[in-house]
């Protein structure tokens, strides 16, 4: 009987050592989890610095925040979500689709409780209580979402596929207008549509699915009072548009090399410093050129995991890949443009840098099934899960 190998072995990692972490280790992409990592060091830096402006807008009466209280619990968070990550990018395809499915299928089924026992938060009900923390279905549906779309377009035929689909996003839509969350609800469509040109879709198709959502936003305009304001407030100015405003003058005010570190002013009236307007508080402390560089890296990661596909040619692999690197790139772009005035108020974090316990755990969960779909397995084209692009 062999004995268990020691990890500092001569040749425990090399190439021809087949164990769990040994395969993993070879491969992974390590590219991206260096990308991913420095965008993580950068987000605990930038919530060390929107700490104190939250701490003191959030304090008032008998609690009092003490300045680092978001930084602490946020390394608490990583501390949590970056082991998530890595376990779940240690799964191999099969497993990662079979959870992926499972956790879809829980997800809606927890999206149908919100309107029933979720609780308010700014004036929307979109959160469960689970007690430690507000735990937000939509959030952790989204990379599910994907990887489930992936799995029908691989699957099935892709008129079939469409169609059920499109049921899938329907039903979303639905309960997502309940709460309200209408960004979200584009975010879920404009997703799908995305999957949908990634199938292979028509471009008839697709254009008709563009009239159609253009179409959905000017009669949400007129019949939904949530998308009302928000539209009035971005196109006229109308309402209140202080909080982008407030934002766009906090990011700009540092120049181009910034203030310095808590050396920010401005932060302190942001009304979400911490999470939705944490970009402006970089402009603020750390200049312009910081965030350019967020911008850069967060096109790096999604550049990186597109090339790295055209090798691939397993076709789940590729539409899963794929929509999620876009997902994830869609809700970086959203937050920056709300925070230079280019999209109205969406309420959406920057991936990996905004503070919170929710949205890191689903971003974690997201990544983990990117890295897992991105693991470049030679012996992956000999398993039946492998779909590829020319069937008969």
């Amino acid at each position: 009987m062999n004995a268990k190998r020691p990890w500092n072995e001569p040749g425990r990692y090399g190439r021809a050592d087949r164990s769990a972490l040994g395969r993993w280790f070879w491969e992974v992409d390590k590219v991206l989890l260096l990308l991913l990592a420095v965008l993580i060091g950068f987000g605990l830096i930038a919530v060390a610095a929107a700490s104190p402006a939250a701490a003191q807008r959030l304090s008032g009466g008998n609690v009092q925040f003490p300045e680092l209280y978001f930084f602490t619990r946020q390394l608490a968070w990583i501390a949590i979500s970056v082991p998530l990550m890595v376990v779940i990018s240690m799964l191999d395809r099969a497993t990662a689709l079979r959870l992926s499915l499972i956790g879809c299928a829980a997800m809606m089924v927890a999206l149908m409780l919100v309107p029933l026992f979720g609780f308010e938060r700014n004036g929307a009900q979109r959160w469960l209580d689970l007690g430690v923390l507000g735990f937000q279905p939509s959030e952790f549906l989204k990379p599910v979402y994907i990887v489930a779309l992936a799995y029908l377009f691989s699957r099935y035929s892709l008129e079939k596929a469409a169609l059920l689909s499109g049921a899938l996003v329907g039903a979303i839509a639905v309960f997502l207008m309940l709460q309200p969350d209408f960004g979200s609800t584009i975010i879920f469509g404009t997703m799908w549509v995305a999957m949908l040109a990634l199938a292979g879709v028509n471009l008839r198709i697709l254009a008709g699915l563009g009239v159609a959502g253009v179409i959905g936003i000017v009669a949400a305009y007129f019949l939904y009072p949530v998308a009302t304001v928000r539209i009035d407030a971005f196109l006229f100015g109308e309402g209140d548009n202080f909080q982008t405003e407030n934002a766009m003058r906090t990011l700009t005010s540092g120049g181009l090399f910034g203030a310095g570190p808590g050396a920010g002013v401005r932060k302190f009236s942001l009304p979400e410093p911490h999470t939705d307007y944490i970009f402006s508080v970089i402009g603020e402390e750390f200049g312009l050129i910081a965030c350019l560089f967020v911008a850069i890296l967060y096109l790096a990661i999604v550049a990186r995991v597109l090339i790295r596909l055209l090798d691939e040619e397993d076709r789940m692999a590729i539409l899963a890949g794929s929509g999620l690197v876009l997902m994830f790139g869609l809700q970086a772009f959203i937050n920056m443009a709300v925070n230079v005035q280019i999209a109205p108020s969406k309420g959406m974090t920057l991936p990996f840098i905004s503070y919170g316990g929710s949205s890191m755990l689903a971003l974690s969960v997201m990544m983990g099934l990117l890295l897992a779909f991105t693991r470049a397995n030679p012996y992956l084209n000999r398993s039946p899960y492998v779909v590829r692009w020319s069937r008969s």
